[in-house]
């Protein structure tokens, strides 16, 4: 059995069943260069199982760079990146595709679902592109709808959709698979203030009632109260590191839909 099964048949357990706080995400001594531009430049960071942590800073500092290198799309000039104690550079192309597809759910302010597919159609594609079958992707897949408010819009096109509702679907679709590790790259971007907040507080839930690790580019200063640490990069480096006192409940992001 090699580390990829190892980790997947007990992911994020103990030897006595326990949850551990073990980092899902690991970035140590990061560098990444295009030709003379430091984009990155000796970034060291830590995510434990469950946080919500919130990357800010000005265009160019690195942040896009940052969530491309920690979930496989792009590989560091040198450093070590582990997703759930795994070190991305070991794995080949196909395995990395499966980690990332199984490990990583990603979410982005372009919502990026596919027009022609309903919600429950969108939701349930990775599980068909994982091998499974019909009913039970379906199955899944109208559960997550459920989990984030939609299950009554399951059989509507994106076009039929508000802002918040395809942002919804889009975040149903990133944690079908239940990964332990959501990245979010302004998912609020493209939504209005209360929307977006509702999008906020549902992330609270699902971080709540699924465990999922939750590591957000933002640019909006609502949405750093909604985590518990707030990275300041700058020039390709971690120059700050804030603490909030926000911790998210069950119900908290549920309401009416968007």
């Amino acid at each position: 059995m090699n580390e990829m099964d190892v980790r997947e048949s007990t992911p994020g357990q103990s030897s006595d069943g326990e949850a551990t706080r073990s980092a899902v995400l690991e970035l140590t001594g990061i560098t990444k260069t295009y030709g003379s531009v430091h984009a990155l430049d000796g970034v060291d960071l830590s995510v434990g199982r469950g946080e919500r942590v919130a990357l800010i800073g000005p265009s160019g500092s690195g942040k896009s760079t940052l969530l491309n290198l920690a979930c496989g799309l792009d590989e560091p000039t040198s450093g070590v990146v582990k997703v759930d104690g795994i070190a991305l550079s070991v794995l080949d192309d196909d395995k990395r595709t499966r980690l990332r597809r199984e490990k990583i759910g990603m979410v982005f302010q372009t919502f990026n679902l596919l027009p022609t597919l309903t919600a429950l159609e969108n939701v349930s594609l990775p599980l068909r592109l994982g091998g499974a079958g019909g009913r039970n992707a379906g199955k899944q897949a109208r559960e997550m709808l459920e989990a984030v408010g939609l299950g009554p819009r399951a059989g509507h096109r994106p076009d039929a959709l508000s802002g918040g509702e395809r942002q919804r679907v889009a975040i149903a679709r990133a944690l079908v698979f239940q990964p332990p590790l959501l990245l979010a790259d302004e998912p609020t971007g493209n939504l209005d203030s209360e929307t977006g907040e509702e999008i906020l507080s549902l992330l609270d839930d699902l971080n709540y009632d699924l465990g999922t690790t939750v590591v957000m580019v933002t640019h909006n200063q609502a949405a750093t109260a909604h985590c518990q640490r707030v990275l300041t990069l700058r020039d390709g480096k971690i120059v700050d590191e804030a603490e909030s006192a926000f911790l998210a409940g069950p119900g908290a992001g549920r309401g009416d839909l968007i």
